[in-house]
C-alpha cells in the first residue's frame, strides 16, 4: 500500500498562473505506458485508490474495459468502458511541475498513457487513435475527485486544477491491443464538430453543445451519459429542446453500449 506523496512544499503557489505549455515537435508518441503501482488508501472516502501508476517496463494491453492490471478504487466516477484508458500530455504535467516546484513523474496524475508532442486536452471528442496494436477513440474529460486532492496532499488541489482547463482525455478502446513506451500516435479520424475535450471540460455553449449531439446521432456514435446531460442543459437554458436519443447515450458500464447501462 503506498501513502500520499503529498503534502505539497510550502512554497509551492496555491493559485497558479496559467500554465506555458511547449509541445515537442515531430509528431505524438508514448512517453510512458502507466499502471498501478500500489494501492493508494483514501481514509476519509473509506475506499482504495490506483491512482499511484508508475511507467511499465514493457508493452502493456489495452482492452475494452481498460488497461490490464489497473484498479479503480472508486467505480461509481472511474472506470468503464468509456474511461477504459486514460491519457495525459507529458509536457502539461511537466508544467505543472515547474509551476509548483514539486517533481511529478509520468503516471503522477494516475494517467495510463503520458503523450508526447501531443496535446490531449485538444482532442476532439470523438477522435480516434492508433497506438500500437490499440486503436481508441477520445470520450470525455476527466474530472478531479477527492482522491486525486489526497493523493496531492491538498484539499484546494481540485480548484487549481480546474482553474487551468487542462483534465486530460479519457478514450474508450475500439480495438483491443499492446502499447509500449516509444509508441507512434497516428490520428485516424478528427470529427468536424470541433468539439474539444477541453471545451468539455470548461462547459460547452449552445452551439458546441448542438454539434456534438447532431454528430453523434448523424454517425451513430454513442456518447458518455454525463457528457450528453450536460449538452441538453446548456441547450434547454438557450431556449432550445434537444430530444436525443436513448440508444446514443451511456455510463459506460454494465454489459454494452446504448442501452441505459
Amino acid at each position: 500500500m503506498s501513502t500520499a506523496p503529498g503534502p505539497l512544499p510550502e512554497t509551492a503557489p496555491r493559485r497558479l498562473d496559467p500554465l506555458e505549455v511547449t509541445f515537442e515537435p515531430g509528431g505524438g508518441r508514448l512517453g510512458a505506458v502507466c499502471t498501478v503501482a500500489q494501492l493508494f488508501e483514501v481514509r476519509e472516502r473509506s475506499l482504495m485508490s490506483g491512482i499511484d501508476k508508475r511507467p511499465a517496463d514493457g508493452p502493456v494491453t489495452l482492452l475494452t474495459h481498460g488497461v490490464l492490471g489497473d484498479v479503480q478504487g472508486d467505480r461509481e466516477h472511474h472506470g468503464g468502458i468509456f474511461k477504459a484508458v486514460y491519457a495525459y500530455s507529458r509536457e502539461v504535467r511537466e508544467a505543472y511541475a515547474a509551476a509548483l516546484g514539486h517533481e511529478l513523474p509520468d503516471g503522477f496524475f494516475g494517467e495510463n498513457l503520458a503523450t508526447v508532442g501531443q496535446d490531449t486536452d485538444h482532442a476532439v471528442i470523438g477522435e480516434r487513435w492508433r497506438i500500437g496494436g490499440a486503436e481508441l477513440e477520445a470520450t470525455c474529460p476527466r474530472n478531479p475527485c477527492g482522491t486525486f486532492a489526497a493523493w496531492m496532499g491538498d484539499r484546494r488541489w481540485g480548484r487549481a486544477f480546474t482553474d487551468q482547463g487542462r483534465a486530460g482525455a479519457y478514450f474508450r478502446v475500439l480495438v483491443e491491443g499492446e502499447v509500449r513506451a516509444g509508441d507512434a500516435i497516428e490520428v485516424l479520424e478528427r470529427p468536424d464538430h470541433g468539439v474539444t475535450i477541453v471545451d468539455a471540460f470548461r462547459g460547452l455553449d449552445a452551439a458546441q453543445a448542438r454539434a456534438l449531439l447532431d454528430w453523434a446521432e448523424a454517425s451513430g456514435t454513442v456518447l458518455y451519459e454525463t457528457l450528453v446531460g450536460a449538452a441538453q442543459k446548456t441547450l434547454a437554458r438557450a431556449g432550445e429542446r434537444e430530444d436525443f436519443p436513448d440508444r446514443l447515450r451511456s455510463t459506460g458500464r454494465g454489459l454494452g453500449l446504448g442501452l441505459g447501462l
